[in-house]
């Protein structure tokens, strides 16, 4: 199990997997980044999907965030050994993004003319990554790549955590996705769960912790 596919969520892109990824490789890994489009859930599967094409053998699916959501749907795909969730959502058949947030606080997000989700600026470095330096939470909240509204409101079909072992890193200071429906999503997949301290922006603040949770995956499926 040598090959790992990072998957970013909502109002990122996968330059942020940069320390995760250099930690992986180190550790002798194969590690690919797919840069979702962030149009629609189709468009975000099949990115997955393209990537996963070109891996040499099976490969660990990680998603983040939103990124759950896609990897939920892209992991029935064939090549995939197994899942890892990062403070991501775990939706079942019918759910979607919105309708796990459903009577939960939505994120503070400006909607363009077209239907994209603009996240915030003055919130998002305390609402995201409140563990990263401030100049980096203002840079990220001026970096972000708003999702089609559209791509939240899609529901999965297949949910690939059926079929496959699954882990997921909690983050505990999280204020996009909260604890207790971190935990609740994890114990539904029956997912090994490992618990963090830091943000919903776990991938950045705490690389060492996500990598060593990838890892740890990669090994068990290799049992």
């Amino acid at each position: 199990m040598k090959n790992i596919v990072l998957v970013h969520g909502a109002w990122a892109d996968g330059s942020g997997w940069q320390r995760v990824h250099d930690l992986l490789r180190a550790k002798g890994y194969a590690v690919s980044i797919v840069q979702n489009p962030l149009t629609s859930l189709a468009a975000d599967v099949a990115a997955v999907r393209r990537v996963l094409a070109r891996q040499n053998g099976p490969a660990l699916l990680v998603g983040h965030s939103y990124g759950g959501v896609v990897i939920t749907e892209a992991g029935n795909d064939p090549n995939v050994a197994g899942l890892v969730y990062v403070a991501a959502f775990v939706p079942d058949a019918g759910e979607s993004v919105a309708s796990l947030i459903d009577g939960g606080a939505p994120p503070p997000v400006q909607p363009s003319a077209d239907g994209y989700l603009f996240f915030d600026t003055a919130i998002f470095p305390q609402a995201f990554a409140q563990d990263l330096p401030p100049a980096l939470g203002r840079f990220l909240a001026t970096a972000q790549v708003p999702p089609a509204a559209a791509a939240f409101e899609a529901k999965v079909s297949q949910p690939a955590w059926k079929t496959h072992s699954s882990w997921y890193v909690l983050t505990t200071e999280d204020r996009i996705i909260p604890p207790p429906a971190q935990r609740k999503m994890a114990g539904r997949a029956k997912s090994t769960i490992r618990e963090v301290r830091a943000s919903h922006a776990v991938y950045i603040s705490a690389p060492d912790a996500v990598a060593q949770a990838i890892d740890e995956a990669a090994q068990a499926l290799v049992r």
